[in-house]
């Protein structure tokens, strides 16, 4: 053995040996049951765990597939057939410990087993060596053991196979987490899998090491699922700025008593690398942003058509050409109404717009709001400053629409023009970060100089604050997990301490944060989950 490199699971299991040959000298001590309930304890809490941590992920996937099912659909069909395979290994392992423990409790009714779950602390033969191996190796080393060594190796490949090639590090942790392979004993001879993990060995070890199995299981999961994940966008243009568009479905203008309708989309831009936009024979000029500036005198009234083409370099070296078509209309002067932040108004809040008819001064203008409220407050936008409008406009409800209708002194007669109808929505749920960050990797000493967590709202136009109510600091280590909760957004001495705990690589999650919006609602925002770097 002393020549061999043995696998850490294969050392437990050495190590589970000499402990084993020790309690069974001395009849199974007190002490030695109790440590290993207290080690499946905290394997059945790394579970727990990682099935949250994978919760989030698969909804992860819901929200990419809704938003783009041609783009993300084929992989969250992919992450849902890991899950299935995940369940399926995961609750046969689960359905082994029920069996030998019903078995040995000589009780189908055994309150160690409620519903699906084990209790630990209910089982009263926890020192039975007979059970386990009776249905594990069975008499003729045919027993479920066999089973349970072909499902754990199909269940590896089917992950190593999505994987695809593509991931040589998570293949190879999986190829040692989820090892089938005869290995050598504490004496140092070859022994069948099966009977190195189960032959002869008490209930409570058993146990252990089949929720060992579990966790591995789920780690598994969690590893082809991020790797997929990452996929989606993999081949995709890479964007930095996301902006609201406006597109008229016929024109920009219309006359009293008419509708205006328009398409309403978001715009992505990156601000690394400008795209080439050509009108007829003519490149058009670019903004700071890399927006294409066209501008025309308009010198006649009646439709216009105009249109070209957007040239932009993909990330594999080519062009991507995108034509495009548009139009406008030249007419004589009406009222124009224009929400100056967005198209779309926010419930709780003050939005602005901007309200002018051409020919007439501003004091001769008035306004009348349905659903919601206005006032000339002014609104700052999110780099603190103040939106063009003379008028604040918050809505009282959101499902219906906010009509904006505007009276005009025309020669001491008042003239009212048609409604505007704008959407009301409620405030986006923020989103939560501890050093900047809701996900990925962060380095110890800059988790360790945190003093809380923060709610933002990334690429929202408003100046709003959210303020942090509470949250909770989950951290495992060992086969343990501590937990500590804040009632505001500042760490506690105690959260700071686990914090200070982390090492390189262990996971620091950040659960039920809470958030009071200036709306005066309070929304359960996603964990944050960050690996420590």
């Amino acid at each position: 053995m002393a020549h061999e490199k043995l696998s850490p699971r294969q050392k437990m299991i050495g190590m589970m040996y000499l402990v084993l040959t020790a309690m069974l000298a001395l009849n199974v001590s007190k002490e030695a049951v109790e440590a290993f309930k207290k080690v499946d304890k905290g394997l059945t809490q790394t579970i727990a765990n990682y099935t949250l941590k994978n919760d989030v992920i698969y909804r992860d996937f819901d929200r990419a597939a809704a938003e783009n099912p041609a783009k993300a659909g084929k992989y969250k069909t992919a992450a849902y057939q890991v899950k299935e395979r995940a369940d399926e290994a995961f609750n046969f392992i689960q359905g082994l410990k029920i069996e030998i423990i019903k078995k040995a409790e000589r009780d189908p009714e055994t309150p160690a087993v409620k519903g699906n779950e084990v209790i630990i602390d209910e089982i009263k033969r926890i020192d039975d060596t007979n059970v386990p191996s009776e249905i594990l190796i069975g008499a003729n080393e045919n027993g479920k053991a066999n089973d349970l060594k072909a499902l754990l190796a199909e269940y590896r490949q089917f992950l190593i196979t999505t994987l695809d090639g593509k991931n040589p590090t998570a293949e190879l942790a999986l190829k040692k987490s989820l090892s089938t392979d005869d290995a050598k004993n504490i004496d140092g001879k070859t022994e069948r899998w099966e009977n190195l993990n189960f032959q002869t060995l008490p209930l409570v070890a058993v146990i252990c090491i089949l929720s060992e199995y579990q966790v591995s299981v789920r780690n598994g999961e969690t590893e082809v699922l991020n790797y997929l994940y990452s996929q989606i966008d993999a081949s995709s243009f890479k964007f930095t700025k996301l902006d609201a568009i406006v597109i008229p479905t016929t024109s920009n203008y219309v006359t009293l008593g008419s509708d205006y309708e328009a398409r309403v989309f978001i715009s992505a831009t990156d601000s690394t690398q400008f795209p080439v936009i050509t009108v007829g024979d003519s490149k058009l000029p670019l903004d700071e942003t890399g927006k294409g500036i066209y501008k025309v005198h308009a010198s006649s009234t009646g439709p216009k058509k105009w249109g070209g083409i957007i040239a932009l370099k993909a990330p594999d070296g080519s062009i991507k050409n995108y034509p495009f078509e548009s139009s406008y209309v030249v007419g004589e002067p009406n009222v124009i109404v224009s929400a100056t932040a967005m198209n779309v108004m926010y419930y709780g809040i003050n939005n602005p717009i901007d309200v002018s008819v051409p020919g007439i001064s501003p004091d001769k203008l008035k306004i009348k709001v349905v659903n919601g409220s206005f006032s000339t407050e002014k609104v700052k936008n999110s780099k603190g400053e103040n939106f063009k409008g003379a008028w604040a406009v918050k809505p009282n409800a959101v499902g219906q629409n906010v009509q904006v209708i505007v009276t005009a002194d025309i020669n001491g007669k008042p003239v009212q023009y048609a409604p505007y109808d704008f959407r009301v929505k409620s405030i986006p749920v923020p989103v939560a970060i501890f050093a900047n960050k809701s996900t990925g990797t962060v380095p110890r000493a800059t988790a360790a100089a945190q003093q809380g967590v923060f709610a933002i709202l990334p690429d929202f136009d408003f100046d709003l604050q959210y303020t942090v109510t509470g949250f909770t600091v989950l951290y495992s280590d060992k086969g343990s997990d501590f937990e500590e909760s804040s009632s505001n957004s500042n760490l506690t001495p105690k959260q700071k301490d686990l914090i200070g705990r982390l090492t390189r690589g262990k996971n620091l999650i950040i659960k039920d944060i809470k958030a009071l919006g200036p709306d005066g609602r309070t929304k359960e925002l996603q964990p944050v989950i960050l690996k420590i770097d």
